[in-house]
C-alpha cells in the first residue's frame, strides 16, 4: 500500500478516490492512478485480484507487470498509452496474470481518464477484476475454441521466430518466410519505420513492389501508415469501398492489386511509435473482435523485435565506426611490394573485435607488415587496439628490433589500464634482399604462397601475448629470419579466418591453405575470396586479413639496412643472424664474398656474448660513395674496448679480432653511449656497374 503522505503535495486533494461497496461485494476491485506523481493506489479486492500482499505492492504500476507474462504487460502498456495519445475519457481491455500456484487467469480492467483543459491526462479511475470464468464460457464453445488456439499459436510461434532475429531485414524474414502471411491470411505486407519525423517504408507489398512517393512520407499525410502512426490506434480496412473512399491517394496505384480489406497496426515500444505495419487480404473482408485482438498482439512483439533490432544496428554501425577509425585510413605505397588488407566485422551487435592490420614503411627499403587481435569483442577492445597499433608503429618507427618492438609493446599494454591482452605477429621485410625476421606473440602462424600457388605454413616460435609477458617477466621474443623471394606472398590474419565452433584448428588451417592454393593470383581478388569464404559458413568472429607480394628483385638507391637482436644462450637467435646475414649479403650483390662476411660477423656477435653480460644487437647495412662497402656492426652493453691479441700455436682464444683484421677491409670500435659497437666493412660490386 502507499504512504499518502510522503507523496501529498503532488497528488490530488480527494485521492485516492473512495471505493464503492458494491464493487468488492462482485469481486471487482479499484484503482487511482495519479499521472503526475506516477503512484497507483489500488484497494484490497484489487490486490486480491492480483493475487498480491500489501506489503508487495509499492504504489507503483510497473510492480503490477511482475504478475503478467511480458507481451501481456506489453499489450496493456500499448491499449493504455493509445487511449492517452487519442484522447479517449476511456479503456478497456483484457490481459492474464500469473498467481503464486503459477496457474494464468484472465482480468479485466476498465479506466475512465480525467484531462486538464488542454486535454492532456491527468489521471485515471478504474476498476480491475477477475475474468476467468466469463471468458470461459465462450472458450468452451468447440468452434471458438478451436480458432483462438489456432490464433494463439500463430502469434506464440512468430514470436518465438522474432526472438532470433537481430537486424530489421531478419525480422522481414521471419514474417514472410516462416509462413506468418499464410497462417495470418494475409497476401502481402508492408512496413514502415519512423525516422527523423518521417516514415521510411522498408517493406513495400507484393514484391517489394513500392509505390511511387510512398517510400517516404509524412506523419501528416492521408496514407493509413501515417494515420496510425499519428493515432497510435490500429486500422481495420473492412473493405474496397472503404480503402477507396479513406484514402484516395494511395487506392489508385494499388486497385490492380486485387485488395479487399487491410489491417494497419501501429508498432509501439517504450510508448513511443516506431512505426507500422501493413497486412493486406484479397480474399476476405471484414474483422472480427477476436480477429483484432489477436493482430493487435501480433504488433506488440513485432515493435518489441523491430525496437531490439534498431538498437543492435545502431550499435553495431557504432562500433563499427569506431573498429574502422581505429584502423589505418589507407596502406602507404610501398616500392618492391603489392599489400593487400581486409577488415570482415561479426555481425553481433556492439560486439567488436580489437583485430587489426597495419603497414608500416621503414628506412632503407625496408616494410612492417603487423597483425593482431586484442583479447575480447566489445568497444573497448577496439579502443585497446587503437593504442596498442599506434604504439607498434612508434616503435617500429624509432628503428628498434622486431624483438623490442613487441617487448616494448607488450610492457606499453601491462602498463595500460586494461586487463586485455593482445595476440600479435610481427614482420619486418627488406624487400632488397627478401629477408624477413618474424616476431609472434601468441597469434596464429603466416602463410607464404609462392608464385606457382603452393602454399605453406612457417611455424614460427614465439612468446607470450603482449601484456602476458610484461606481467610475467618473460620479454623474450625469439626472432625468425626466413627469405621472402620474387613472387611470394606472406598472409598474415586473425584467428577469426581459420576458427569455427566446434572445429580443429588444424582443420581451418588447412581449408586456408587449400583455398589459398586454389584462389586467383590477383591480391585483391584473393583477399575478398578468403572473406567470402568466412561469410559463407557464417563466422562470427570479426577478421583481419594482410597479404604482402614481394615484387621483382627490388634496390634501393640509399643501401639497405638489416638489425636483430640476439640473447644470450639462444642458438636459435643466433642460427636466425647468421641465417639475415648470409641472405642479405646475396641479395645485395656480394654472393663471391658470403662465407667470409658471415665468418667475420658471427666472430663479432660471439665476442659480444662471450665477453659482456647481455645480449647483441648485430647490425648489416649498405654504404654508399666512392666505393660500395657493406658493413657489420655487434653494439653491446659494455664500455670495455677489445683488443687484438696473439693466441699462440696452443691457444683456443685470441683468433677472432686478428680473423676479422684479415677478413675485412677495415674494422674498428665506437663509443656508443653506456656500451660500444664494433664494426668491419668489406667492399662489395656496384650494382650499378655489373
Amino acid at each position: 500500500m502507499v504512504d499518502r503522505a510522503a507523496g501529498a503535495p503532488s497528488l490530488p486533494e480527494d485521492w485516492p478516490a473512495h471505493p464503492v461497496h458494491c464493487l468488492s461485494l462482485n469481486r471487482m476491485g479499484s484503482f487511482d492512478w495519479d499521472l503526475a506523481s506516477g503512484l497507483m493506489h489500488l484497494d484490497q479486492p484489487g490486490l486480491e485480484v492480483f493475487d498480491l500482499r500489501p506489503e508487495e505492492y509499492d504504489g507503483h504500476p510497473e510492480s503490477l507487470a511482475l504478475r503478467m507474462p511480458p507481451d501481456e504487460a506489453i499489450r496493456v502498456d500499448t491499449v493504455t498509452a493509445q487511449a492517452f495519445k487519442n484522447g479517449s475519457e476511456h479503456y478497456g481491455t483484457y490481459f492474464r496474470i500469473r498467481r503464486r500456484d503459477g496457474s494464468l487467469r484472465w482480468t479485466h480492467t476498465q479506466g475512465a481518464i480525467q484531462r486538464d483543459e488542454a486535454g492532456r491526462p491527468l489521471r485515471v479511475i478504474g476498476i480491475v477484476r477477475d475474468a476467468t470464468e466469463e471468458l470461459a464460457d465462450s472458450m468452451g464453445r468447440p468452434e471458438v475454441d478451436v480458432e483462438r488456439r489456432r490464433q494463439t499459436g500463430v502469434v506464440e510461434s512468430t514470436t518465438a521466430a522474432l526472438a532470433h532475429a537481430r537486424t530489421v531485414q531478419d525480422v522481414i524474414g521471419v514474417l514472410k518466410d516462416s509462413h506468418g502471411l499464410e497462417h495470418f491470411g494475409a497476401t502481402s505486407l508492408v512496413m514502415g519505420l519512423l525516422e527523423s519525423g518521417r516514415i521510411h517504408l522498408v517493406a513495400g507489398g507484393p514484391e517489394d513492389a513500392y509505390v511511387p512517393g510512398t517510400r517516404w512520407t509524412r506523419v501528416d499525410e492521408q496514407y493509413p501508415m501515417s494515420e496510425v502512426v499519428r493515432t497510435l490506434t490500429p486500422r481495420f480496412i473492412e473493405s474496397v469501398r472503404d480503402f477507396a473512399e479513406s484514402y484516395p491517394l494511395l487506392w489508385p496505384n494499388i486497385d490492380h492489386l486485387g485488395i479487399t480489406s487491410a489491417a494497419y497496426l501501429p508498432l509501439i515500444a517504450m510508448g513511443r511509435p516506431i512505426g507500422a505495419l501493413g497486412l493486406l487480404y484479397s480474399d476476405r473482408t471484414g474483422f472480427s473482435a477476436e480477429e483484432r485482438n489477436v493482430l493487435v498482439a501480433l504488433s506488440s512483439s513485432i515493435a518489441q523485435s523491430i525496437a531490439r533490432a534498431v538498437l543492435y544496428e545502431q550499435e553495431h554501425d557504432l562500433a563499427e565506426g569506431l573498429q574502422q577509425a581505429m584502423l589505418p585510413r589507407r596502406i602507404p605505397e610501398v616500392p618492391g611490394a603489392q599489400i593487400a588488407v581486409r577488415y570482415r566485422s561479426a555481425r553481433l551487435g556492439r560486439d567488436i573485435g580489437g583485430d587489426w592490420y597495419d603497414i608500416i614503411a621503414l628506412p632503407g627499403g625496408r616494410v612492417g607488415a603487423v597483425i593482431g587481435d586484442v583479447q575480447g569483442h566489445d568497444t573497448h577492445a577496439a579502443a585497446v587496439m587503437g593504442q596498442l597499433r599506434i604504439v607498434l608503429r612508434a616503435y617500429a618507427a624509432e628503428g628498434h628490433t622486431p624483438a623490442t618492438v613487441m617487448a616494448r609493446a607488450s610492457v606499453f599494454l601491462h602498463e595500460l589500464d586494461t586487463d586485455r591482452f593482445a595476440t600479435c605477429m610481427y614482420a619486418e621485410v627488406d624487400l632488397s634482399t627478401g629477408v624477413m625476421q618474424l616476431v609472434r606473440a601468441g597469434h596464429v602462424d603466416p602463410m607464404i604462397r609462392d608464385r606457382y600457388g603452393h602454399t605453406r605454413r612457417v611455424p614460427v616460435p614465439g612468446g607470450l601475448p603482449l601484456g602476458l609477458s610484461a606481467e610475467f617477466g618473460r620479454l623474450e621474443y625469439p626472432v625468425s629470419t626466413v627469405e621472402l623471394d620474387p613472387g611470394q606472398t606472406l598472409i598474415l590474419y586473425t584467428d577469426g579466418l581459420v576458427e569455427e565452433p566446434g572445429a580443429d584448428l588444424d582443420d581451418g588451417l588447412r581449408l586456408l591453405a587449400d583455398l589459398v592454393r586454389g584462389g586467383p593470383r590477383d591480391l585483391q581478388l584473393l583477399a575478398d575470396r578468403l572473406c567470402e569464404e568466412v561469410d559463407e559458413r557464417g563466422g562470427d568472429d570479426d577478421v583481419a586479413l594482410l597479404l604482402l607480394r614481394r615484387k621483382g628483385m627490388f634496390s634501393v638507391q640509399t643501401g639497405g639496412r638489416l638489425q636483430q637482436h640476439v640473447a644470450p644462450n639462444d642458438p636459435e637467435a643466433l642460427r636466425s643472424a647468421r641465417h639475415m646475414i648470409r641472405a642479405a649479403v646475396r641479395a645485395w650483390g656480394a654472393r663471391e664474398r658470403v662465407d667470409e662476411i658471415e665468418l667475420a660477423a658471427d666472430e663479432l656477435i660471439t665476442n659480444a656474448l662471450m665477453h659482456t653480460d647481455g645480449g647483441a644487437i648485430v647490425t648489416l647495412r649498405v654504404l654508399s660513395g666512392t666505393e660500395r662497402r657493406l658493413r657489420v656492426e655487434a653494439e653491446d652493453r659494455s664500455s670495455a674496448l677489445p683488443r687484438r691479441r696473439e693466441a699462440g700455436t696452443s691457444g683456443v682464444s685470441g683468433r677472432g679480432l686478428l680473423l676479422v683484421d684479415r677478413l675485412a677491409e677495415a674494422w674498428g670500435v665506437e663509443s656508443r653511449g653506456s656500451g660500444k659497437c664494433v664494426w668491419c666493412e668489406f667492399i662489395i660490386p656496384d650494382r650499378s656497374k655489373t
